[in-house]
């Protein structure tokens, strides 16, 4: 039914839906789609909490990491080749005497993040379809390549790619840019070090800004990187959540997504600070 790709059915996909596959027990489906849609409004209300209790009864701890080896795989190269060319393209924009201006740090930045987001694009559209798949749809990471590979070609694994530039710019330009802001004011105006505590604030406050100004194009991407055929453009995705939802619709699942980046970013900005040294990196 879900023809446009939008992870909801509007009623005139509902409608145009059974014009073309009529059914003879029409009881029997608004039985459905009653019961359909009483369940959609109760998980709009329903806690993350519970939603971990569930998980853990089902399936025990381990299950709060189902999926983790596809978001490993896509996340140590992507913050790998972030951290690399964000100090070479420090290096090859800063002055003689090594400074770096804040406009220098966003492009940085932002080239950084644009970079990373290129090398790892078709492991990003990997575990999105992934993520939201049905049960049973695939039966691994290869099976998803497979049928992507049938469906769309290398176009496919490409889905969602300019909005995805357009997201990580900001996002990695805001959110690292602010952080070396933060930390830099820090040392300027105090005469130890950040401890721990000082920098996952600087950390928190710095990914924060950067989601937030980014999340309406996330969103925008992650729907189309899932989208089926016929598939719209990125204006056209724009347009129908606006329709649909108005300016919140662009916000749709931010909290649960700060939650989910937070101590990632945190965690793994740390552990680079504390290797910094090692590496000869001033």
């Amino acid at each position: 039914m879900d023809a446009d790709g939008s992870l909801t059915v509007d009623w005139d996909e509902w409608r145009k839906y059974f014009l073309f596959k009529p059914a003879r027990n029409m009881e029997e489906i608004a039985h459905y789609w009653s019961h359909f849609t009483a369940q959609s409004l109760e998980t709009k209300n329903v806690k993350i909490k519970s939603h971990l209790i569930g998980m853990m009864k089902e399936g025990g701890v381990i299950s709060l990491w189902r999926g983790n080896g596809t978001n490993v795989l896509k996340l140590a190269p992507e913050i790998a080749v972030k951290i690399w060319s964000y100090e070479q393209y420090k290096e090859y924009l800063s002055s003689e005497e090594g400074n770096l201006g804040t406009l220098e740090k966003f492009a940085s930045a932002s080239l950084a993040g644009a970079t990373s987001q290129s090398f790892i694009y078709p492991l990003e559209v990997l575990k999105t379809n992934l993520a939201v798949s049905k049960t049973g749809q695939y039966s691994g990471l290869l099976d998803c390549a497979r049928k992507i590979w049938k469906l769309d070609k290398i176009t496919g694994f490409y889905r969602g790619y300019i909005p995805s530039l357009l997201t990580v710019i900001p996002y990695a330009g805001v959110d690292i840019t602010l952080y070396e802001l933060l930390k830099t004011h820090w040392l300027n105006t105090h005469a130890e070090d950040p401890g721990l505590v000082i920098l996952m604030g600087c950390c928190a406050f710095s990914n924060f800004c950067g989601q937030f100004v980014s999340y309406p194009l996330n969103l925008v991407r992650t729907r189309m990187q899932v989208q089926g055929v016929p598939q719209l453009n990125m204006i056209s995705v724009f347009y129908k959540i606006y329709k649909r939802q108005g300016v919140t619709g662009f916000f749709r699942g931010v909290t649960p997504t700060f939650l989910k980046l937070f101590p990632s970013v945190c965690i793994s900005r740390m552990v680079y600070e504390s290797v910094k040294p090692l590496l000869g990196i001033a």
